[in-house]
């Protein structure tokens, strides 16, 4: 897939796409595009970026991206055995869904400080996801009015609730030339590939035909981080779903993620997670 800038079509009848996406190997490029997006995962084996944050994925998973805000959703094949299909809702919208004026009614304010909290992305947790997570699951099942009524609701639920957080952080601002997110996206595909591997910088600054010092400037400035920390929290979000997913011993997991040693594993895992490998398994459990 090499589409890069994206320009979607809102529904004709609706003003707004939406879409239920259920395929296998599913993956997207580093990408932006002037809609709006609420995504609501509902299983996916993988991993998420947005702007500059890195984040496993589960089910339950509900975000609103903002317009023009990068992001990639990347299924790893290694991390769920047999591999899952991809299920997932999607909302896709313009700012003036609505019409020209629609927004800029009284009413609509909390509608319009929600997209403009939206340009860093919003992580919906609690009640406000569970009800949100309904109201789109009945939205999958109606069309028409119906539909752009159910729309209008999870607009209210998020645009009043207290527990959304920002997934990027707010200084990020990627340069959304297309020719360098193409680039980018090559690179993370490599990388994505070969992540339980050896990964020398060199190898992926030829794959972006890059020096190595041009593209360590080039990587942070489309990431906000340096190439090994981005590995690094690749390669604990993959640990992350196997822990969860597996019966796999800690160092099994540590192996086959890439890591050539349990005590590098564990040092990388606790900065990261703030707890062991071993006490995150557990919390998980108890969880169950």
């Amino acid at each position: 897939m090499k589409l890069i800038y994206q320009k979607l079509t809102a529904g004709s009848d609706e003003g707004f796409t939406f879409k239920h996406i259920r395929t296998e190997g599913f993956s997207c490029p580093w990408h932006f595009h002037p809609e709006f997006e609420l995504i609501l995962t509902l299983d996916f084996a993988g991993f998420r970026m947005i702007g500059d944050n890195i984040t496993p994925l589960r089910s339950g998973d509900l975000v609103l991206l903002g317009a023009n805000l990068p992001h990639i959703w990347q299924c790893d094949v290694r991390a769920s055995r047999p591999a899952r299909p991809a299920d997932m809702l999607l909302i896709q919208f313009e700012e003036d869904f609505l019409g020209r004026d629609g927004l800029q009614l009284p009413a609509m304010a909390p509608v319009r400080r929600l997209l403009r909290r939206a340009g860093v992305g919003l992580r919906f947790g609690g009640r406000t996801r569970e009800h949100a997570a309904a109201l789109m699951r009945e939205m999958d099942a109606v069309r028409g009015l119906r539909r752009i009524v159910l729309f209008l609701r999870v607009l209210e639920t998020l645009a009043l609730s207290a527990e959304g957080r920002p997934i990027a952080s707010h200084g990020f601002a990627a340069r959304q030339n297309p020719f360098n997110e193409e680039r980018m996206n090559h690179v993370f595909q490599f990388i994505e590939q070969r992540l339980d591997q050896l990964l020398r910088i060199g190898d992926v600054a030829r794959v972006a035909n890059l020096s190595v010092g041009a593209f360590s400037r080039f990587f942070h400035r489309h990431t906000a981080r340096t190439f090994p920390a981005f590995v690094n929290q690749l390669r604990i979000g993959r640990a992350c779903l196997r822990l969860a997913g597996t019966n796999q011993s800690v160092t099994e997991i540590a192996l086959e993620c890439g890591f050539a040693n349990l005590s590098n594993f564990n040092r990388q895992f606790l900065r990261l997670k703030r707890t062991t490998p071993g006490d995150f398994r557990k919390q998980l459990q108890k969880a169950d």
